[in-house]
This record gives structure tokens, sequence and C-alpha cells, in this order.
């Protein structure tokens, strides 16, 4: 276990930015306590300074898993979030100021010394959930809502219509181009989903 460098601070910072933008300042210094990133055997844990103090008397090699796994390393040193980090980009994806406030009214206006974050969702219809939470592709044909304004390209958290955080992913069409293209085309890449606590629970600490 050993703190980030820094290119795989910046790496993993860039991926996260696609989703709460620059709330990820917000994920290190909260209310609650300091928190922080780890790396240990390729993986990135999130976790309080309190526990990394706890966890400096673990041996190495005794050490299985510490605070809330956000993603992996690759061996080409590509980061990739996992969709156990849903719990943490889901929140700050909502409003700018933090799971631990009420959500703001429309519309957005932060309090002082917070910056309102641009949101950038995606609801898929009921029938079109199981699809997704097995690891496929939300079609045009399954797609609810979408954040007005969404981009090309542009990492979404992915929810059902009663607003229940399914997983993520990368937008294949803008908002615009959603409007018009074929019931049957991709609108959003899956990236990861709450189904594989079940299909991959092995491999996710």
């Amino acid at each position: 276990m050993r703190p980030l460098t820094e290119a795989e601070t910046r790496t993993v910072f860039e991926k996260l930015g696609k989703y709460i933008g620059e709330n990820i300042q917000l994920l290190v210094d909260r209310p609650d306590g300091t928190y922080c990133f780890r790396l240990h055997r390729d993986r990135v844990y999130y976790l309080s300074e309190k526990l990394l103090k706890l966890a400096a008397s673990v041996p190495r090699e005794s050490l299985v898993a510490l605070g809330t796994c956000f993603g992996k390393f690759t061996k080409s040193q590509k980061f990739r979030l996992r969709v156990t980090a849903l719990d943490f980009l889901a929140p700050y994806a909502k409003v700018g100021h933090g799971p631990e406030l009420a959500p703001l009214p429309r519309p957005l206006t932060a309090p002082h010394g917070y910056a309102p974050l641009l949101q950038y969702k995606v609801w898929v219809k009921p029938g079109s959930e199981q699809s997704f939470l097995y690891g496929n592709h939300v079609l045009k044909s399954g797609l609810g809502r979408i954040t007005e304004n969404t981009a090309q390209y542009q990492g979404v958290v992915v929810y059902s219509m009663a607003d229940v955080p399914l997983g993520f992913g990368v937008a294949a069409k803008s908002t615009q181009e959603c409007r018009k293209v074929d019931p049957l085309a991709i609108v959003v890449f899956h990236q990861a989903d709450v189904g594989e606590y079940v299909r991959n629970e092995d491999t996710l600490t």
C-alpha cells in the first residue's frame, strides 16, 4: 500500500472528472474528516486517514483490501473505474455540494463556497434496466431521459426512472443526436453496473 504517484493521481482524477467534475476535491476534503487515495496491488482505494492509520499496522502481504475500491490500473497503466465507486459518483453527480446536504432547488443555486456541478445523467426505462444490469449498452429505445446539453463521449451516471443509481457509462450520442437517432442505436456505452456484484463478486475487492 502506497500513495499514488503524480502521474497515477492525474490519471485517476481525469477519469473521475468525467463524471463528477471539480467535485473531486469534495471527495478529499469532507466535513467528516480527511480522505485519501491509496494504491494496493494495482487497485486504487478511497479511505479516511483514520482507517489508513489502522491499516498501516497490517503487514502488506496480509492486507486484502481497505476502504472502497474505486478502480484498477491495467498492465498498460490505464485506469478503469469499477462499480464499487458508484456510491460516491452518484451523489456528487446529482448536486455540486455533496451527499450530506439536501438537493438544491432548480435553478441550481449553490451555497457560498460551493460551485454547482453540471449534471450528466441518463435514466433508462423499466424494460431496459435488466439489459443494462447484464452489461449491455443502452439503446435509444430504452432511453427514458437524458440531461440537456450532454456532449458525445461525456461520462454519465445511469439511473432507473425511480432515480436509483444503476451504474455509469459514456454517452455515445449527444442530447441533440438522441432525439433523432434510430431506436436501435446505442446512446450510452456501458462501463459498469450494479449487476457486477453478482456476476463478478470474486474480483471486486
